[in-house]
């Protein structure tokens, strides 16, 4: 089991439990969750509520890496209920695996393609990459968070996007989701689409998307990898929002019991999901 333990800023029980740790030598993995509150965190993750299958063993992922990031989100705990950004239970609860421990925002914004740029951008953030995060909106126009935390903001006419100074400085985390929630206004599946990279089944990684650009139109995000080394076969995890704006989950696999919520890479030509069917050509990466 790993545990996801923040340096600095520790409490007396972290430091305690990070010594409890060390000594009887499991792992310490420093990670960053901002929305979480206090930037330690030790709860639980998907690495450690979903175990492999007999014969895999978790791909490595390079320290402080997107992947390694993803793979150690922090989950809920119990049974898990999706809920949608109003607080409704979401009719089909039949889709879901485990549920991200992330809030959703209280407005019909974060969906599909927006709860991969939340989980991109969030990364970004909690590892000091701000000057890397900006998205597309669908006219094309890119919004940066840098031009964002100076106070500069995008005036939207029809198809026209102005940029003008009309806000103070703000470099916070609640600034921050400000400019996210701008960004899920004017972006979406078919934006993202076009500022991803495609990718060979073969070479799939953490972090990679599966993505139909569309109104609508649909994206999942792998958040763990696996592999056998007796036989090379390679598994991999989903998490996706969906419509309305809902709790982000990690997905069953419809089609093998036996394995799920893994899916395997030798999917054929489909990747049937439990709401959504993907083609082998949909699949893409985050510079």
């Amino acid at each position: 089991m790993l545990y996801q333990l923040e340096p600095v800023r520790s409490h007396m029980k972290h430091f305690i439990l990070i010594s409890v740790l060390c000594l009887i030598g499991l792992p310490v993995v420093s990670q960053t969750y901002s929305w979480k509150g206090d930037a330690l965190y030790s709860g639980e993750t998907i690495s450690s509520r979903i175990p492999v299958p007999d014969g895999f063993e978790r791909v490595i992922m390079q320290e402080g890496s997107f992947g390694q990031w993803l793979r150690h989100l922090p989950v809920k705990s119990g049974e898990p209920t999706v809920y949608l950004y109003n607080g409704n239970k979401k009719r089909n609860q039949s889709a879901q695996f485990a549920i991200v421990d992330i809030d959703t925002g209280n407005r019909d914004l974060q969906q599909c393609a927006d709860a991969v740029m939340r989980l991109r951008a969030e990364y970004q953030f909690s590892s000091s990459q701000q000057a890397d995060i900006a998205f597309n909106f669908t006219s094309g126009d890119r919004c940066s968070y840098s031009e964002w935390s100076k106070g500069i903001r995008p005036k939207v006419a029809g198809n026209n996007v102005s940029w003008i100074q009309s806000a103070s400085p703000d470099r916070s985390y609640q600034g921050f989701r400000k400019y996210l929630n701008r960004v899920f206004s004017y972006a979406g599946t078919y934006s993202l689409k076009k500022e991803l990279h495609q990718q060979k089944p073969q070479d799939l990684s953490i972090g990679d998307v599966f993505i139909q650009g569309g109104f609508p139109g649909h994206a999942v995000l792998i958040v763990d990898m696996a592999a056998n080394p007796a036989t090379g076969q390679k598994i991999f995890l989903l998490v996706q929002s969906y419509m309305p704006a809902q709790d982000i989950h990690i997905l069953k696999n419809p089609g093998n019991s036996k394995w799920s919520p893994w899916f395997s890479v030798d999917f054929g030509e489909e990747l049937v999901t439990p709401e959504w069917t993907f083609h082998k050509d949909d699949m893409r990466r985050f510079d």
